[in-house]
């Protein structure tokens, strides 16, 4: 008998809307007999034969009701999907319903019906027909959810009992994937109260609650919360080794970009203790407002976050130089959505190899500023194209340096990296070259007799940024989410991080600082472990490492070796006791270079033996010129013949 009512049940979702509706219509009309026999009952303390005496009060309950429920709506409801507002709905309705009913039963009067009538039929008739609304809602729902197995459904609590932590639960009441069972939040005057039937604990309770509600999931309902009162609520979650996901920020909501239930992935950089200096408007300003700026490798991300950064400033033109047309359409595309009317911006197909392009562009438009973001960046790649990286790292850049001397551009900022101090790689090498001919061609303009318009050289020098086209995040992301191995190269490799937009803003204010042949060296804080962040990623999304400790983990950390020219450890400096700028993140850096006679001899020289394709002596070269180039590995140039 069960088993056949509850297969009755789960048909009812299916039928066609007309059928819904009718059964609706026959529930009310049950409801008018019922509340109609009872209200006699209430009255005369007796039960009647409505065909008798009561078919009068009852005929009148049924031709005033149905066309009031049907203005208002009550039979277009969804049942499984009704709330708070379709009660009010039924309220309203019902208050028409009783001011109609009572005026001719209570006050007009109908012959053989009880005055009192008009009073208890209406009441009685909202609480039936509430009642049964709120019966098919919890029937259907449970219905709904007994589609999901039990192990599909995650038990969750929010972490953040204010305004998007309520907003939060009222959004997910239909949903059927996740169940909210409380609330987290570190006020303690609000441990103990409700939200809509959700208790709120306290942060303390968290390990009782996993155990007791089979908690696998927070999610962060605190869009506007300071970043760093964020990671310290993070770093506290985290030992609990289950999923943390949050909602949109707040802006993001605000504008429409996101629903408050589409959940974000945890940034590993929400794990980070970098405190972020808010930019100074200053040095963003100097070298930015009403003038015409080229950023080459405007599509990479660097260079993309760094063409965001500028747009912000007002610059009179961007020139947005970029050898792939994909990522220079994608760039351009973003950047046309968020510009002002007054700012031009020019996309413009190209690779600073060009000589005869690069001379085309700065004579043309005459850029104030250039950040030349362009760079073959990726350790192994350069490794096995060795000479295509010398031919863009340091011939690119230094012929498009002279170029802009000649222009008499007057601000010329490089990006460059750790990996130049120290080189144990090409990409090191061509990016420490690059530097060196900056600053020689920075000192060889101070030495000139010309006072005016000298173009100002600077070096931005930092470590790995989060989610960078090269970074280890999104490769450990997309490894995460296809269930592992998680593919390390040395279980005791180290590196620096920080956020792109930190790096573009801080690129652009040292610029800003530059007085000619500076080597700004950025505060990267402390290096961290990749075999950490690994580590701490999988735990973030819910998960274990698989490892000697425990055979029964989810992901596995495997470590491949590393790859060619690729270091353990990255340094920032070659000299010691870097100087303080006005601002706290950059400091300046004396460093070692060569004068430009004999840089541009051997610069001649190894354009000579690239010509012949002579690996070995190109190698040779290098280590002569950066003196402090040690290779960690033979030549892997898939182009090198070995003599």
């Amino acid at each position: 008998m069960f088993f056949d009512l509850q297969k009755l049940l789960n048909t009812i979702p299916s039928q066609p809307r007309s059928v819904k509706t009718f059964f609706a219509i026959c529930l009310d009309f049950a409801c008018s007999i019922f509340s109609v026999w009872v209200a006699y009952y209430l009255r005369l303390g007796d039960f009647i034969s409505l065909s008798q005496r009561g078919l009068t009060a009852l005929i009148l309950s049924i031709l005033i009701s149905y066309p009031i429920f049907y203005f208002f709506g009550l039979y277009k409801t969804i049942f499984r999907y009704s709330g708070i507002n379709s009660l009010l709905t039924v309220s309203r309705a019902m208050f028409s319903y009783s001011i109609l009913y009572t005026l001719l039963i209570s006050f007009i009067g109908i012959k053989g019906i009880p005055r009192t009538l008009g009073i208890i039929q209406p009441l009685l008739l909202l609480v039936l027909i509430c009642s049964w609304r709120l019966l098919i809602r919890y029937i259907l729902r449970k219905l709904n959810n007994d589609h999901y197995a039990k192990n599909d459904i995650v038990n969750a609590l929010v972490y953040g009992a204010g305004k998007a932590g309520r907003q939060l639960v009222r959004a997910m009441q239909e949903n059927t994937d996740i169940s909210l069972k409380g609330f987290i939040d570190d006020d303690l005057s609000q441990h103990g109260c409700k939200i809509d039937g959700k208790l709120i604990y306290s942060p303390n309770d968290i390990s009782k609650l996993i155990l007791k509600k089979d908690i696998s999931l927070i999610l962060l309902a605190l869009p506007s919360i300071a970043k760093k009162q964020r990671t310290k609520i993070i770093r506290n979650l985290t030992k609990y080794k289950i999923a943390i996901r949050r909602i949109p920020e707040i802006s993001e909501i605000a504008k429409g970009e996101r629903l408050i239930t589409e959940f974000v992935d945890l940034e590993i950089d929400d794990l980070l203790d970098r405190v972020e200096v808010e930019p100074f408007k200053s040095l963003m300003e100097k070298n930015i407002f009403h003038k015409t700026i080229l950023v080459t490798g405007s599509g990479g991300s660097i260079g993309s976050e760094l063409c965001r950064q500028i747009i912000r400033f007002k610059p009179r033109k961007l020139l947005l130089l970029e050898i792939s047309e994909y990522a220079l359409y994608k760039i351009h595309s973003e950047l046309e959505q968020i510009k002002s009317s007054d700012i031009e911006i020019l996309p413009l197909i190209g690779s600073v190899q060009d000589k005869r392009r690069m001379k085309e562009i700065i004579s043309i438009w005459k850029p104030a500023t250039i950040y030349h973001a362009a760079a073959y960046k990726h350790v192994p790649i350069v490794e096995y194209n060795l000479i295509e990286g010398l031919k863009n790292n340091v011939l690119g850049t230094f012929e498009l340096a002279k170029l802009a001397s000649i222009n008499k551009v007057s601000n010329f900022v490089f990006i460059s990296t750790d990996k130049a101090v120290r080189p144990t790689n090409i990409m090191g090498a061509t990016k420490r070259l690059a530097e060196l001919c900056l600053q020689a061609l920075n000192k060889r303009n101070n030495q000139s007799d010309i006072e005016n318009n000298k173009t100002k050289f600077s070096i931005v020098r930092f470590g790995n940024v989060l989610d960078s086209s090269g970074s280890v995040i999104p490769k450990f992301r997309d490894q995460i989410k296809k269930g592992g191995p998680l593919t390390l190269t040395h279980q005791e490799i180290t590196r620096y991080f920080m956020t792109i937009t930190e790096a573009a803003q801080l690129v652009i204010q040292a610029g800003a600082l530059a007085k000619g042949g500076d080597v700004f060296i950025l505060d990267m804080g402390q290096p961290i472990k990749i075999y950490d962040l690994a580590v701490r990623m999988v735990e973030l999304s819910g998960l274990s490492v698989k490892d000697k400790f425990n055979n029964k983990g989810d992901i596995e950390i495997q470590i491949t070796g590393l790859r060619p020219g690729e270091k353990l450890y990255e340094e920032l400096l070659l000299s010691e006791n870097p100087r303080k700028t006005k601002h706290p993140k950059i400091f300046r850096s004396e460093e070692p270079f060569i004068e430009y006679s004999k840089l541009e001899k051997e610069i001649n020289s190894l354009k000579e033996i690239i010509m012949e394709n002579d690996l070995e002596n190109i190698r040779k070269k290098l280590k002569k010129v950066v003196i402090d180039y040690y290779p960690n590995t033979k030549i892997v140039d898939h182009t090198f013949i070995k003599k």
